[in-house]
């Protein structure tokens, strides 16, 4: 009965989370109507708040995962956090759908606005794309949550793989990559939110020549070279990819083989926990940027005066604050955010791979933090028979 309870535990745990995060992320709630007021005051105040709210917004989520660990442990040790996992997984068919509603309802605006559709249309679309906003950023977040998880599994999997009893963070050379795996999502994070900008400009250059080489673009006279835009898009989208696909897949090797096994542990500790709020705190923040611009299409009230996309046949500069931070906030949730689920998980995999390779007698690297080596007796030796044929 403990692992039935196990697995309806990551199913609450997993259902609470999503909670959170559409409340984090949607139109007329405190946290968005929040960014949509600091909007008032310009472009920085708007980033400002952005920023503020997604931290905020990792709070209730971690309380929730760690209690569903904690649970799940007691209940039945490290198989029941494995099992816990399983069953917040379970809604997966669902998440999945929820997943794609978002895009589906933003390309249908696209279509509606490229096809000259009437203007009822487009804000029928809008309306589908706020919610599709939520429920990306909740689906994106459950993502993340059952990552957690499914490391913690692979992580004890990797501890008995590896001939190790356990992750004493007093060794030094446990504590050093603890640190340095902490930082591996931020520098992962910089290098996809880096690609984004890059790929960005050069889209902004061809976009700017064709309007200087090709006239009566604008009055829809000459049709735009699409083609060379898209080719931008696909063509960054594989180069700008090597290198985080790398640094994911070459840091735990090299830290298992040059440090040991239970720093390798201390890295895949310290990445797990900086992923994960990593990833809430840009999902979250990115969701709720964009909503809060959604909501000037209807017009939002900030300090008695109601404004609107556009006033007076004029842009509405809090509408243009709040472009700017939706701006900020497109390569959090759509591109850095997720991709700490696939971060969390690739270290993990590539960690038990080599587990059974990595040289588990290395009194250099178990030394602790008082410089002593354990004694020979109390080393864990590790025998294999030789393989049937």
């Amino acid at each position: 009965m403990n692992v039935f309870f196990a697995i309806i535990l990551g199913l609450v745990v997993g259902t609470l989370m999503s909670m959170v995060t559409e409340y984090y992320t949607s139109m007329g709630r405190r946290p968005v109507m929040s960014i949509v007021k600091k909007s008032g005051t310009g472009h920085g105040t708007n980033v400002i708040g952005g920023l503020a709210m997604g931290m905020e917004s990792t709070v209730l989520p971690i309380l929730l995962l760690a209690a569903g660990i904690w649970g799940s442990f007691e209940l039945a040790g490290m198989y029941g956090v494995a099992i816990a996992a399983a069953g917040m997984m379970a809604t997966t068919a669902m998440q999945l759908a929820i997943d794609a509603f978002g895009p589906i309802a933003d390309n249908a605006g696209g279509i509606a606005e490229m096809s000259g559709l009437p203007k009822e249309v487009r804000e029928r679309t809008d309306n589908l794309d706020a919610v599709g906003n939520t429920t990306a950023a909740t689906g994106k977040g459950f993502a993340i949550a059952s990552a957690a998880l499914t490391a913690l599994a692979l992580f004890a999997a990797y501890v008995g793989m590896s001939g190790i009893t356990g992750i004493d963070i007093y060794k030094a050379n446990v504590l050093a990559m603890l640190f340095v795996g902490g930082m591996i999502p931020f520098f992962f994070s910089s290098l996809a939110i880096s690609a984004v900008g890059k790929a960005a400009m050069d889209m902004v250059k061809e976009v700017r020549r064709q309007f200087r080489e090709i006239p009566g673009i604008m009055e829809g006279k000459a049709k735009p070279e699409y083609e060379k835009c898209v080719a931008i898009s696909t063509k960054a989208s594989i180069r700008e990819m090597i290198a985080p696909g790398a640094l994911a897949l070459i840091s735990p090797i090299l830290v298992g083989f040059l440090a040991g096994p239970e720093a390798l542990g201390g890295l895949l500790a310290g990445i797990t926990v900086s992923g994960v709020l990593m990833g809430m705190f840009q999902n979250n923040a990115g969701g709720a940027w964009d909503n809060a611009k959604k909501s000037f299409e209807k017009g939002v009230d900030i300090d008695g005066v109601m404004y609107y996309k556009h006033k007076a046949d004029k842009p509405s500069l809090p509408h243009q604050a709040a472009v700017t931070g939706d701006t900020v906030g497109d390569p959090f949730k759509d591109t850095s955010g997720p991709s700490m689920n696939i971060l969390i998980k690739l270290t993990s995999i590539v960690a038990l791979i080599i587990a059974p390779h990595i040289n588990k007698n290395d009194k250099a690297v178990d030394a602790d933090m008082s410089g002593h080596t354990p004694a020979a007796e109390n080393t864990i030796t590790v025998t294999r028979e030789p393989a049937a044929d």
